[in-house]
């Protein structure tokens, strides 16, 4: 049985193209795997916090060897791991704000990525994992920074989750860019007309599989 880790980070709720759009996503996985399982996590529940003295300390201390105090600490993100390693396949929204992902999805990165869980030391440098996974990231943006473009240079978003997740082991990955979604916003484009191409992507991509 595969089980989808879905993830949002817009705090934009209903109104968010990047939800609506992982919404649609997560809708034809489950055609696709109807005894599939699906975990959810909505970032901005307000639940993650930034890791502090106390959760670098516990996290580089043996698991034998932590207090109790330390494992309350490190409790979340054994549960944000958890998830990662529990899963074959990820869907990520996540909205460009300011040039890079959201504030409230580093805050999760942070909270996964650890040594001896999610990557390793090893004589030729960092392993990751995480492996025989499956990502797709779904990154919306008010701007147009697609490759070529003008504003190419200025996206940050895709090249760091690239990195960031080659270096946990998440390497077949895949990005729908829903740029210049600020005409939606703007009230000069219906959403649906806007989100209709990213849809029917989304669905070629369930259909071709």
């Amino acid at each position: 049985m595969s089980t989808l880790l879905h993830i949002d980070s817009s705090p934009l709720g209903e109104g968010s193209i990047s939800r609506r759009l992982t919404g649609e996503f997560v809708r034809n996985w489950k055609l696709a795997n109807p005894d599939g399982e699906i975990i959810t996590r909505d970032l901005t529940a307000g639940n993650l916090t930034s890791i502090n003295t106390a959760w670098i300390v516990g996290a580089h201390t043996p698991k034998s060897s932590r207090t109790s105090i330390q494992n309350e600490v490190l409790a979340l993100s054994d549960a944000l791991i958890a998830e990662l390693q529990s899963a074959d396949e990820y869907v990520f929204g996540v909205p460009m704000h300011n040039f890079a992902a959201p504030s409230v999805f580093k805050l999760w990165i942070d909270q996964i990525v650890r040594a001896g869980e999610t990557f390793s030391y090893g004589e030729g440098g960092p392993v990751g994992l995480l492996k025989n996974k499956k990502a797709t990231f779904v990154i919306a943006s008010g701007g147009v920074y697609e490759a070529e473009t003008a504003m190419a240079a200025y996206n940050f978003v895709e090249p760091y989750l690239r990195t960031l997740f080659g270096f946990v082991g998440v390497t077949d990955t895949n990005f729908i860019a829903a740029g210049g979604a600020a005409a939606v916003s703007l009230g000069r484009v219906d959403s649906q007309v806007f989100l209709q191409p990213h849809i029917e992507s989304i669905r070629t991509r369930f259909h071709a599989a």
